[in-house]
């Protein structure tokens, strides 16, 4: 057992003893332990003869690559703090999560999606004080200022030269600031500490028995929790990982069978579109020996029907709680295993919050998830008054999710508090019914919101996704519903999507369709 959770003499040490060992597998390249290591302290080098050092903030606006894990375990050597940013964000919520970060340097990709980074920190640099370098990754040679650096021309001036190690003991100090996806409001920057992060992570990768001989495929981005985690749960095991830059079904059905990947890591959105594709063969995915599906609403049918070609795992947590609270265990029973998101990870604690008087109560209990651990967040960067209405005065963590925990502390998660929708002096849980109607064969995703109404206070709309050729109509949606669920639980309107809006992490932005129904002239005439 690790004596301390620092997350750079971990990987060092695994550097030491197997320098060889693959890391990381990007396209047909491939970087070794001691490989990745060595850049690391090379850009930490080159870091320091630039100013940075032990609590600066950089932020890493890149898609899944090698350049990544260079970049936390540079940030990670010096004691300065890593901020994941996604580059799918617009320029405004760029501006605004660097602004709040007060990031003083920043390590992005010239170009993705579309998007020409180079110019858009160029524009950006005048409104942002704090930012005193952009390091490019790409294959441009342009002309720069004094601010403007290419990440191979760091790893170039820094190599072979010495950076100085933080004096303090780095366990307790944050690793790094990780933003909420903004799917309940605007996003908050999480502080997460080496301890925080790397132990849950490790803990996480100690149930999913991961070993040095997998390949661990994260079909998930590196910037939101869940990918991050993933990240250092890997490195820090001594196993390979495999990278995709995006993270097509397509795509990823053909990286697992090219690398003989053994573990897979996604949201359920990602699995319901890999079964989805005409080329899913379980046949040709048979080296796949486990993973985690997280991030979102697992429903029990989802994991019955991935179980069969993965014997994947089911875990629940969130960006504050480092991220993992509970999950599943090969061991734990079929149905425990189907219908429940496991039970606390070692460490963490977990109660049940009543919702009207906030009392915390053990197992057999209903009410707000609450959470109390060393993975826990150390608070909202700059935000301690919201810091504050989030912690109980014991100390826990109150998560914002509706939750039963059983007799056995097994959690099955119920939905979000703020999500809970109010028909006609009923509480409804969208979650309850999101499973239910995702049982209709013609259903392939699901997701159920409350619409203002004058005299029921909410109505329940069903925003339903069709399965590709299937023929539904909103009646038949809701004469199944009357059949499976109580009157009061039956959806009052039914609207068909495409695609719902998705958060970069993988999640359903439930206020954007919540407006786009508000504006729906039509909704009082659903079919």
């Amino acid at each position: 057992m690790a004596t301390s959770w620092s997350l750079a003499p971990l990987v060092e040490q695994r550097a030491r003893e197997h320098p060889e060992r693959p890391l990381a597998m990007v396209g047909e390249r491939t970087w070794s332990y001691g490989q990745v290591d060595a850049q690391a302290s090379s850009l930490a080098a080159a870091f320091s003869e630039l100013g940075l050092g032990a609590g600066d903030r950089v932020a890493v606006n890149l898609p899944n690559g090698v350049e990544w894990i260079v970049s936390l375990l540079a940030c990670a050597k010096l004691g300065a703090v890593v901020v994941p940013v996604s580059p799918q964000l617009s320029s405004h919520e760029l501006r605004y999560q660097l602004r709040h970060a007060e990031a003083s340097a920043v390590v992005t990709i010239e170009k993705y999606g579309g998007v020409d980074f180079l110019q858009r920190f160029e524009d950006l640099l005048g409104d942002l004080p704090d930012l005193q370098y952009v390091v490019t990754v790409g294959d441009e040679d342009l002309w720069y200022d004094d601010r403007i650096f290419q990440f191979e021309d760091l790893l170039s001036s820094g190599s072979g030269r010495t950076y100085p190690r933080p004096l303090t003991h780095t366990d307790a100090n944050d690793l790094a600031v990780v933003y909420t996806s903004g799917t309940m409001g605007k996003p908050k920057g999480v502080r997460l500490s080496h301890q925080a992060v790397v132990e849950n992570a490790v803990r996480s990768a100690e149930i999913v028995e991961l070993s040095p001989d997998d390949r661990v495929l994260a079909a998930v981005p590196l910037f939101a929790i869940f990918g991050f985690s993933v990240m250092v749960g890997t490195i820090t095991a001594g196993a390979t990982l495999v990278l995709r830059p995006a993270s097509d079904a397509a795509g990823v059905l053909a990286l697992i069978e090219q690398k003989q990947i053994t573990v897979l890591h996604g949201v359920p959105t990602l699995y319901h579109l890999l079964m989805r594709d005409e080329r899913f063969d379980p046949a040709r995915l048979r080296s796949l020996r486990t993973g985690v599906i997280s991030g979102s609403s697992v429903a029990e049918a989802l994991v019955r029907k991935v179980r069969r070609w993965c014997d994947v795992l089911v875990a629940y947590g969130l960006t504050e709680t480092g991220p993992t609270v509970t999950m599943t265990r090969f061991t734990d029973s079929e149905d425990r295993r189907l219908d429940s998101v496991g039970r606390a990870l070692p460490g963490v604690e977990v109660m049940a919050a009543d919702m009207r008087t906030g009392t915390l109560h053990g197992p057999e209990a209903v009410g707000e998830i609450a959470v109390r651990g060393t993975s826990v967040m150390q608070g909202y960067l700059r935000m301690p008054a919201e810091t504050a209405k989030v912690h109980t005065p014991e100390g826990f963590f109150l998560t914002g999710d509706l939750g039963i925990i059983d007799e056995d502390g097994y959690i099955k998660i119920l939905g979000r508090r703020q999500e809970t929708i109010s028909r006609g002096g009923n509480q409804l849980y969208p979650r309850e019914l999101e499973d239910r109607l995702r049982a209709h064969p013609a259903v392939d995703d699901v997701c159920v919101i409350g619409v203002p109404h004058d005299v029921l206070g909410e109505q329940v709309c069903a925003c339903i996704v069709p399965v590709e050729g299937a023929v539904i109509t909103g009646s038949e949606i809701k004469r199944f519903a009357k059949e499976t669920m109580a009157a009061y639980k039956t959806p009052d309107l039914v609207r068909f999507f495409d695609v719902f809006p998705m958060t970069g992490s993988g999640k359903v932005r439930r206020r954007e369709l919540a407006r786009a129904i508000a504006l729906d002239h039509t909704v009082s005439h659903s079919g």
